[in-house]
């Protein structure tokens, strides 16, 4: 992955084991700890990128399209990040931004240290069959079993432009397990819906499940109280994302977004209906029926390609986005 500036790649990680229950139901915990990310130490390894501040946008998903456990990040990534001084931007090289196989172990293991911290601390609770697994032992062996094999980092080609990675945002920001348009039917006791297969080359297929083990399934996926399923890290993170993104913009030459011209909306909206009259520009609210809207902008559907034409492909392990 590369790319000119921040936020001008994007990918998606998931740890290829980490659907079994006691990853699935315990990934919080693990996500609590302390310690940089698998991306943050690789990208700081100078035989890679050689930048200590990078920049991470993470959205966790819980599901796959059957709507059981298969949870996994999306992550959008910077192409480069700062050096340690804040002196100096670090440009990824084109068409590549970190290796894949060296990023899913660092993750793997950070992921297995973690669990075994949140073991140690008393943070994980096992229950129904994974009662055997509260013992020091059984947990040790069940962790060698799920780790000593790869797990699965897929790195997407970088986009052309940022429309492109606020288009990859739009699909799984505020994402929920299921969409109305996937249900087809509830008839007696059962719903039915649609979803991909797959294992075989995503075709569509229906499948109808009782009331209750659909209802279980959509709740398997509600998160804790006051656990946040997205979160930046890098240059990104909320404490400094103001002023590191301006250093980014300085050395990178960018101009700074356009400041909207309202200190709020209900002041934009007053003015806009004060000024709006009975002329062309203006619509009539479908809502209301009584209110004017006025046409502010016009833009048509972005039509232009989001991938790099011709690029030679990445390095990378195959991957199913099943969410």
């Amino acid at each position: 992955m590369s790319g000119d500036g921040p936020c001008s790649v994007a990918c998606a990680a998931r740890g290829g084991v980490i659907a079994d229950p006691v990853f699935s139901h315990h990934l919080h915990a693990a996500r609590r700890g302390r310690g940089r990310g698998a991306a943050e130490e690789v990208a700081a390894n100078p035989r890679h990128l050689g930048s200590t501040q990078i920049g991470v946008l993470a959205v966790l998903h819980t599901w796959g399209q059957s709507l059981m456990h298969h949870p996994h990040l999306h992550c959008v990534v910077g192409g480069g990040g700062l050096s340690q001084d804040s002196s100096r931007w670090i440009a990824s090289k084109d068409y590549y931004f970190l290796p894949v196989k060296v990023l899913s172990r660092v993750f793997r293991n950070k992921f297995r240290r973690l669990l075994e911290e949140a073991f140690g601390h008393g943070e994980l609770g096992f229950y129904g069959k994974l009662v055997p697994l509260a013992e020091p032992a059984a947990f040790r062996h069940f962790l060698d079993a799920a780790t000593n094999r790869e797990w699965v980092v897929y790195a997407k080609r970088p986009f052309r432009e940022p429309a492109c990675v606020l288009k990859y945002l739009a699909r799984y920001t505020h994402r929920v397990a299921i969409s109305n348009r996937r249900l087809v039917s509830y008839r007696d006791g059962h719903v039915t819906f649609r979803y991909k297969d797959y294992a075989r080359q995503s075709a569509q297929r229906v499948m109808t499940l009782t009331a209750s083990e659909f209802i279980r399934r959509f709740l398997m996926h509600v998160l804790p109280d006051r656990f946040m399923r997205i979160r930046h890290y890098g240059f990104l993170a909320n404490r400094y994302r103001r002023q590191k993104l301006e250093t980014c913009r300085r050395l990178l030459g960018c101009d700074a977004p356009a400041q909207p011209q309202h200190d709020n909306i209900e002041q934009a909206e007053g003015e806009a209906v004060g000024h709006a009259d009975e002329t062309e520009t203006t619509i009539r609210c479908p809502l209301c029926k009584t209110g004017r809207m006025r046409i502010v902008d016009t833009f048509t559907r972005l039509t232009r390609r989001c991938r790099w034409p011709d690029n030679p492909q990445p390095s990378e392990i195959p991957y199913q986005d099943s969410s």
